[in-house]
């Protein structure tokens, strides 16, 4: 909010960026779940990589925060699943610190990002609004279809 108490723009179009959240770890998953709907953000949450490939091929999804180690299907094989499906949404990987190499290959397969777990949510937050950004511009602009 600006000082006036009127919304900046910026927090208007993030009220409009849908979030999928992926990680096997219920605890982090609904806790980051709480802090970024307190944030006002629309976000939906599943505990695996095959869940999120089902609902990123079902609803628009904008931004995807995903864990890279999991145990159904790993962060990189669902984010080749989901750029299949849905090539303008953008993946911000989350990676602890032997998974960087991982976190590398995933930026070369089209993540927008990655952060290091654990995150920190103001951090993560600017990370989701950078891609949530780079999504708006790249469909506007013609740049990167919607969906396949």
């Amino acid at each position: 909010m600006r000082r006036s108490g009127k919304p900046m723009k910026r927090d208007i179009q993030m009220n409009k960026c849908r979030v999928l959240l992926v990680d096997d770890e219920k605890d982090f998953l609904d806790t980051l779940t709480k802090r970024l709907r307190k944030r006002k953000l629309d976000v939906v949450s599943v505990t695996g990589g095959q869940e999120a490939v089902r609902m990123v091929a079902k609803e628009p999804i904008d931004v995807v925060v995903l864990d890279v180690k999991m145990p159904d299907m790993g962060g990189i094989e669902t984010l080749r699943e989901i750029k299949k499906i849905r090539p303008s949404t953008e993946v911000v990987m989350l990676t602890g610190h032997a998974d960087m190499e991982i976190a590398i290959e995933g930026i070369e397969l089209g993540a927008f990002d990655y952060l290091m777990k654990p995150t920190d949510i103001d951090e993560l937050l600017y990370k989701i609004q950078d891609a949530h950004k780079k999504k708006l511009w790249g469909e506007e602009n013609g740049k990167i279809p919607n969906s396949i």
